[in-house]
């Protein structure tokens, strides 16, 4: 969900609070992300209002300047120019409280620069870690998937030496009975053939 300007303005103001300078970075940091310019922009804002609530109260000048510079005249310009050269100190001072707050942001854009780069170079460095293990990854189960197969063709080899084996055996014990018939029939043949033969009786 994209930030909104009331969420940074609430930032700011807490930072202000703590007497914590309200960078760029550390508003950034505080919301835990979000984009630069739309930070940038909101704290534009942000520091516009505040200036402008600190700003001093401007009057036209009372009723008895204007008397006293009717009445006294050299001695109230003086005083005027007096006035103005404070102005005009005030007015420079403004402009250097305002180029050193333009060289504060630059650094704050700078040192938010700096820090969005180094997550981007995090970022990329656990990409480019994790690409690596997913390729790793990838290798181990190609391998695993060869092995695998080779497993089920010798395993498939086996069975067919097992059937191979399992008919030759039903073809010997085939056999076996046959010649084990053969035998019984040449037992009994011969057991016939040496039967002692019984012969006539005498005097009969």
């Amino acid at each position: 969900m994209a930030i909104t300007k009331d969420q940074i303005f609430a930032v700011a103001d807490e930072l202000d609070a703590a007497g914590q300078s309200p960078t760029l970075a550390a508003v950034r940091k505080v919301i835990g992300g979000g984009s630069f310019t739309t930070i940038s922009q909101a704290m534009a804002e942000w520091k516009a209002r505040k200036a402008e609530k600190e700003a001093p109260i401007r009057e036209a000048p009372p009723s008895t300047v204007t008397e006293l510079l009717a009445s006294l005249g050299g001695e109230v310009w003086s005083a005027a120019l007096a006035m103005a050269n404070g102005r005009l100190q005030s007015e420079r001072a403004a402009l250097e409280e305002a180029r050193s707050q333009i060289e504060a942001e630059k650094a704050e854009a700078a040192e938010l620069a700096d820090q969005v780069s180094a997550e981007l170079d995090a970022s990329k460095t656990e990409r480019a870690v994790l690409d690596a293990e997913i390729t790793r990854l990838r290798g181990a189960l190609a391998e695993q998937q060869a092995a695998g197969a080779g497993l089920a063709e010798q395993l498939a080899g086996a069975n067919a030496r097992l059937d191979e084996v399992s008919k030759r055996a039903d073809q010997l014990n085939a056999e076996l009975e046959r010649v084990g018939g053969q035998n019984a029939d040449l037992i009994r043949t011969l057991a016939d053939i040496t039967k002692p033969q019984k012969g006539p009786k005498a005097g009969g």
